[in-house]
């Protein structure tokens, strides 16, 4: 008796489990858009005052803080001891995922834990090239990109509008001839790719530009890259030029990126639907070639609470395919929290790569400074 109500509890389980699957499969959309999209009306207000980036406690990263997640280092890594010439400005990814206010407040203490946790695995491998500031800004919520109601670009308008403030603070905190180095994730980019259209191309500022990592985000080479005031990077060497990635593993399904993209007009204006996608493998600095793991100078493991991580070298592959991702092989282990669906490594887009980035940033400050 007791074997046949373990069977049908069994049974009972399987049926859940199956009826769940099919009904994500079904619906997968209009529920993460239930979980995400706030549910209230945007409110210029909703979120406080605008930072005062005159004001230290306005900047996650800069470099008289005292405590800064940017200068972190994992165990055995050392910092430079050169002199720094370049300035690096960094913007955080999204870092609100709550349904209450369609932007997230600077004293909302969720949103300042995962900042914390994007300066120390992102931020921080730029922190031997050069002193990094980062603002804190009202971030739009996640719901802002799963959203198309009227509501959703107002919420990166003033997201996009601190970013802006914060940028011109920075500019005049720093010596008129210091090269920068940019450096943005996800939403950060996004708001990177607006600022650059709007207060570099063109203008004598694109000159002092050592780099742009505008990582986690849909770029197209001939819709968005002409408008942006830097050409891509085609080589490991080159400074003054512009590195994308978005990483996947295998099996890929990027289906969401790809509508989002192909229904789209880039910042020329033309539509992005059947242009390539921007991909710069971040193992080797280029957008043609793929590495094995052992190209990999270390990716950042992180800890089970996510407050820390271990540098491991050789564990990471990466390739560029046709379409403009970047394929990263099997899933792999240590990182399977938080990823997207479709094999989306997008948190990871960094931590993946860390070591190499470090790398990466300064042989451009190095190449930059030697032209």
């Amino acid at each position: 008796m007791l074997a046949r109500r373990f069977l049908y509890i069994i049974a009972g389980l399987i049926v859940l489990t199956l009826a769940a699957g099919i009904g994500w499969n079904l619906f997968q959309d209009q529920l993460v858009r239930l979980a995400f999209v706030p549910s209230v009306r945007f409110d210029p207000n909703g979120a406080g005052p605008p930072p005062d980036y005159g004001r230290p406690g306005s900047w996650l990263s800069r470099p008289d803080l005292p405590d800064d997640p940017a200068r972190w280092l994992p165990a055995g890594e050392k910092p430079s001891a050169a002199k720094r010439e370049i300035a690096v400005f960094y913007v955080p990814p999204t870092t609100y995922y709550g349904r209450a206010s369609w932007n997230t407040a600077l004293d909302d203490a969720e949103s300042r834990k995962w900042l914390r946790v994007f300066g120390w695995s992102e931020a921080s491998a730029f922190n031997r090239t050069g002193a990094v500031w980062a603002p804190r800004y009202r971030s739009a919520a996640l719901g802002a990109f799963l959203s198309q109601g009227s509501d959703a670009p107002k919420a990166l308008d003033l997201a996009y509008g601190d970013v802006a403030r914060a940028f011109d603070a920075f500019l005049a905190q720093i010596p008129a001839s210091r090269p920068i180095l940019l450096a943005g994730h996800s939403q950060g980019t996004l708001h990177l790719m607006r600022l650059m259209q709007e207060k570099i191309a063109g203008k004598p500022l694109a000159q002092r530009i050592v780099a742009s990592y505008l990582v986690g985000w849909p770029i197209s080479t001939t819709a968005d890259i002409p408008a942006l005031g830097l050409p891509a990077c085609g080589d490991p060497r080159q400074a003054n030029c512009i590195l994308s990635w978005q990483s996947f593993a295998e099996p890929a399904e990027p289906r969401t990126i790809r509508e989002i993209y192909d229904a789209s007009a880039g910042l020329t204006g033309a539509p992005r639907r059947g242009t390539p996608m921007l991909c710069v493998n971040p193992l080797t600095g280029a957008p043609a070639t793929a590495a094995l793991p052992a190209a990999n100078l270390g990716a950042l493991m992180p800890t089970s609470d996510f407050m820390g991580a271990e540098l491991k070298p050789g564990v990471i592959a990466a390739r560029c395919d046709p379409s403009g991702l970047l394929m990263i092989g099997r899933p792999p282990r240590g990182f399977d929290r938080f990823v997207m669906p479709g094999n989306n490594y997008h948190v990871f887009d960094y931590a993946l790569f860390w070591g190499n980035i470090r790398a990466d940033a300064e042989a451009r400050a190095k190449a930059f400074l030697n032209k």
